[in-house]
């Protein structure tokens, strides 16, 4: 069964207001060129989810007003320091942080795979995180005396958004070494793809290929975007856009900074700068 291609347009309306959106950190494959989309078509409500870090692409839809709750274990710009319209954001109490950690979020995500409907951590038992998660709940070791482990409830995006260097006209998509990308595939109810290229063949036939595909039946849409993760980079492909994003960085500092990067580089009179 041939996937469904889209514009990028298409792919941004296919994520609703108030989605629960699960995203990748900078150092995978993360779809830029999908969140200039939704940025371009005032997304709203946005419950973003990091897998388990957030960083550029959160730090603009933050910016563009988008987003409503993050949670995540953190979100950092890495070398280019804080991310500062998540900063302005949080300060201002414009936003909703749910706080976490590394280990919880892929646990959580990966009941959702699994599904079944929580899934018990340690590690987090005294903690300050713990102590301002309501949803997460202490509980008895049913095999064992005396020893409290922490049950976190399965985490279930709307949607995942990712990139990827290669996809095939059957949906299937090639992450590789990136298996966050495909936990987030298993545990949302859909997954939105952006491509570097899509390829006739079908990628499930190659065996060297196939470990580090995801199967097509786990992805509602594909589309095609020459250096969609533009101004990041793709390990292996293309380097980031370094002077792009330390510009990003200086103007994001003020709200009238991140508008006049909004006018420059998301609106539609200057549709994707990357091409």
């Amino acid at each position: 069964m041939l996937a469904t291609q889209l514009t990028i347009d298409q792919l941004a309306s296919r994520i609703p207001d108030g989605a629960k959106l699960a995203l990748p950190p900078d150092y995978a494959y993360c779809s830029l060129i999908a969140a200039r989309a939704l940025m371009r078509r005032k997304a709203k409500n946005l419950h973003l989810v990091g897998v388990p870090s957030l960083g550029f692409q959160a730090d603009m839809l933050i910016g563009a007003g988008c987003v409503d709750i993050v949670e995540t274990a953190a979100v950092t710009l890495s070398e280019y320091g804080l991310a500062p319209r998540f900063t302005a954001a949080i300060k201002g109490a414009k936003i909703k942080m749910m706080d976490a950690t590394c280990p919880a979020i892929h646990a959580a995500l990966q009941a959702s795979e699994k599904g079944i409907p929580f899934i018990p951590l340690r590690g987090l038992i005294g903690s300050d995180i713990l102590a301002h998660r309501e949803d997460w709940k202490v509980g008895k070791n049913p095999f064992a005396e005396n020893d409290p482990i922490v049950y976190l409830p399965a985490l279930k995006p709307d949607v995942a958004l990712i990139h990827a260097p290669v996809g095939d006209k059957y949906g299937n998509v090639w992450v590789g070494v990136r298996r966050e990308q495909m936990l987030m595939a298993h545990a949302a109810s859909e997954t939105f793809v952006t491509v570097e290229e899509i390829v006739d063949g079908n990628l499930m036939d190659d065996l060297k290929m196939k470990a580090g595909t995801i199967p097509g039946l786990y992805i509602s849409g594909i589309t095609e975007s020459d250096k969609g993760a533009w101004p990041l980079g793709i390990p292996g492909g293309y380097n980031a856009d370094h002077e792009h994003l330390r510009r990003y960085v200086d103007l994001a500092q003020t709200d009238e900074g991140f508008q006049q990067y909004m006018d420059e580089f998301i609106t539609e009179a200057s549709s994707e700068a990357a091409e």
